[in-house]
């Protein structure tokens, strides 16, 4: 989390949190002035990762649950016209003739957002793994596969309780076996992720401070 002061400022104290009905692609768009301002001849020093990291922003809910993952150009035109308080930035700096300001990493919106219910969301491969933080959970070694506790040749489903991180080494011992049969127990208890937090995992590689708020 960088030094530089937060951008913008947290609701008055005891001020009520208006509810919409519109969804995140409908949020209100910034004033003119600020998204001429931060759309055109902006500079982000260091570019971007092979993830797009450096620019995407989270946006959280007023209620700070996970909402969606925006473009720091859209989040600053947010921050500018009132709409949500930066809670994370970088060291570095968006740069244009007329604006200089950190670039923000996690953003909250000042008033919460209904957002329909969604069903749950199948377990992927880099979902499990952001899930497990890329640890196996047989052994906890570094993991770069993912393995059906139930093998789904032996009738095991693809779903969140029964998938975990997995080294390719005991990927590979372990087969089509069921744990009982080689005598092993699973470090970790399988389960479903929110479905926002799993969504997000899968969408993009989430920057180091989106962490605490992406929860599990």
């Amino acid at each position: 989390m960088s030094t530089h002061p937060p951008i913008g400022g947290p609701p008055l104290p005891g001020a009520p949190v208006r509810r919409a009905s519109s969804a995140p692609a409908d949020l209100p768009a910034a004033p003119q002035g600020a998204a001429d301002t931060v759309g055109r001849g902006v500079v982000v020093p260091g570019g971007e990762d092979a993830g797009g990291t450096h620019r995407r922003t989270l946006l959280l809910n007023a209620s700070r649950e996970p909402l969606c993952v925006v473009s720091v150009h859209r989040a600053v035109a947010l921050v500018l016209s009132g709409k949500a308080v930066v809670l994370e930035q970088d060291t570095r700096e968006l740069r244009s003739e007329r604006l200089s300001l950190p670039v923000p990493q996690v953003l909250c919106l000042t008033r919460y957002v209904h957002v329909p219910y969604r069903g749950s969301v199948p377990p992927t491969r880099r979902s499990v793994l952001q899930r497990d933080a890329h640890r196996c959970g047989y052994c906890a070694g570094p993991a770069d596969t993912v393995d059906h506790v139930h093998p789904r040749s032996r009738g095991g489903a693809h779903e969140w309780t029964n998938v975990v991180a997995a080294c390719a080494r005991c990927n590979h011992r372990k087969a089509d076996r069921l744990l009982s049969e080689i005598g092993w127990q699973l470090l970790v208890t399988p389960t479903a992720p929110r479905v926002r937090a799993a969504v997000l995992a899968a969408a993009v590689r989430p920057h180091p401070s989106w962490g605490p708020y992406l929860g599990g």
